[in-house]
């Protein structure tokens, strides 16, 4: 019998500093960056946290601590693919994942299938087991107010 289960991811950054702003591994232009220690993208953050969950492995931060300048600037879907591989070499298999950017202003819908190409690369899945999708707080609190974005993401895994 197989063994399945399933992660949640959060991620958000303030904007600040110039931009563009990285999203689901593409770049997406935007006036203002993020700030963070990586390059910010929310949608691969909340994605390693939710494939971490769900192996019951820790989050971003035990394995890329902010705390640790050799981050600083890191390609974000450098760190996506090691999470993915980290539970991979648990004996996981990835099945599929959904993130959703919550972002006023940042744009998704033009670079979707690019941003799906680059996650299905990196966690090294069909392109098919990736969803990406986005919404707007209609000017709600400090997203809606243009400060910045945030991702939330569920992945399925199986052993």
């Amino acid at each position: 019998m197989s063994e399945s289960r399933t992660g949640i991811g959060y991620d958000a950054h303030r904007f600040g500093g110039d931009g563009p702003v990285t999203v689901g591994g593409v770049t997406v232009d935007h006036p203002v960056g993020v700030m963070g220690t990586s390059d910010g993208d929310v949608a691969a953050h909340a994605l390693c946290d939710a494939i971490l969950g769900a192996a019951a492995m820790g989050d971003l931060g035990t394995y890329f601590p902010s705390s640790d300048p050799q981050w600083e600037g890191a390609d974000s879907m450098d760190l996506l693919a090691t999470c993915a591989e980290t539970v991979r070499s648990a004996g996981f298999t990835i099945v599929n994942c959904d993130v959703t950017v919550i972002a006023q202003e940042v744009r998704v819908a033009p670079q979707r299938e690019e941003m799906r190409r680059r996650i299905a690369a990196s966690i090294d899945v069909d392109l098919d087991r990736v969803s990406v999708k986005a919404t707007t707080t209609d000017g709600l609190g400090w997203i809606g107010m243009g400060e910045g974005l945030a991702a939330q993401a569920i992945v399925a895994i199986a052993r």
